[in-house]
């Protein structure tokens, strides 16, 4: 998996491998059982500290995400299978992003179909 990390965002660094692992599982990219580089290997290829990327895979670990082993390193975590719900944390991501989208102007219908984009479903 290759990450694009964006030096100049105001995301931090971490939280931009977090988001890209968490897209690559959703999206079917990264599969239940693979692994991921070791924070060694992906802090050298990224320029990137070692702390860094180990703070988004301990993140992603709690997460549910991932499984880290001494051994296995860290393996993408097959899904929970029951929907469980968000966290309140990714209800208020949830409401600031419809508030950006209705003041860019979406309307409800319109930021429904940009959802169901992302989860790549189409419109019948």
């Amino acid at each position: 998996m290759l990450f694009r990390l964006d030096f100049q965002s105001a995301v931090p660094i971490y939280r931009q491998i977090r988001d890209q692992v968490v897209l690559a599982v959703a999206q079917g990219e990264l599969t239940p059982g693979e692994r991921l580089p070791t924070t060694r290997a992906l802090a050298e290829d990224a320029g990137v500290n070692v702390m860094t990327v180990s703070k988004a895979y301990q993140l992603l670990k709690a997460e549910g995400y991932l499984v880290t082993d001494r051994r296995a390193g860290a393996v993408v975590r097959a899904p929970r299978g029951k929907a469980v719900g968000l966290s309140a944390d990714q209800t208020a991501r949830l409401k600031l992003l419809a508030g950006e989208a209705r003041l860019a102007g979406l309307s409800l219908d319109d930021f429904v179909a940009a959802c169901k984009a992302a989860f790549g479903e189409t419109e019948d």
